[in-house]
């Protein structure tokens, strides 16, 4: 019986031992870990996959640790990987053309994209619901984000390539992003786009509808992407390459 005793009392010391030994080392393996700092234009459920990588620890299991830094409007972000504040931008890939277009030396390059369509929502008069068709936008005022953003280029191609001319309807670009919702609610406008889960609380309210899909209306596009410094890149390349496999 002693011998037993013994053998548990051993069988004990060597389980808390490993396990004390994975638990330095699972320490030591966060330390080593390369701290990226990514600036986001904004927090929203169109994102999902994205922070279901950072939550399952996709990243750390690549090795690097993740600084998620809420920064609104893609000029913001691209003027936060360019002041060497964050190392890369989240945000629709314009923001990278329009500083190439402007000569900076050491530019932005996107290298990778997470949605492929726009993933807005048209909201307006919930009697149009069931029987919606582009053309009732015609003399209508749209809120559809400011001048030079992705939402409101995508919605001026969706408007394209329904063969409207954007003559036809009035686009308030008035509003920044963040306040669309607000402003429709307030009466500002006769329909909005706006992106989950705003578009449904504005139906589940009672100030409009959900009337159709622009990612179905226009197709697929690079909407939202990542991008960094060129010399980031150049001097990173392995952390790009794992910050992609996450």
């Amino acid at each position: 019986m002693k011998k037993i005793i013994l053998f548990i009392i051993v069988l004990l010391l060597l389980f808390l031992g490993i396990i004390g030994l994975v638990k330095h080392n699972e320490s030591k393996e966060e330390k080593k870990l390369i701290k990226v700092s990514v600036a986001e234009v904004t927090h929203s459920v169109f994102y999902t996959p994205w922070y279901v990588a950072i939550e399952k620890g996709y990243f750390k299991d690549e090795g690097l640790d993740i600084d998620l830094v809420l920064t609104p409007g893609a000029d913001k972000t691209a003027a936060a990987v360019l002041s060497n504040d964050v190392n890369i931008g989240f945000s629709g890939p314009e923001a990278t053309i329009y500083v190439y277009n402007n000569g900076e030396k050491d530019y932005l390059v996107t290298f990778a994209s997470l949605t492929k369509r726009d993933g807005q929502f048209l909201i307006g008069d919930c009697k149009l619901k069931n029987n919606f068709n582009i053309n009732d936008l015609k003399g209508k005022t749209i809120l559809a984000g400011r001048s030079g953003g992705m939402p409101l280029m995508i919605f001026n191609y969706a408007l394209k390539e329904a063969g409207m001319e954007e003559s036809e309807v009035f686009i308030d670009k008035s509003v920044e992003f963040a306040a669309l919702s607000g402003a429709f609610i307030g009466g500002q406008g006769d329909f909005v786009n706006l992106f989950e889960p705003n578009a449904t609380k504005i139906e589940k309210e009672g100030y409009g509808c959900v009337l159709s899909s622009l990612g179905l209306l226009t197709g697929e596009v690079p909407y939202t992407a990542f991008y960094a410094r060129k010399s980031y890149i150049n001097d990173n390349e392995e952390v790009i390459k794992y910050f992609v496999k996450a």
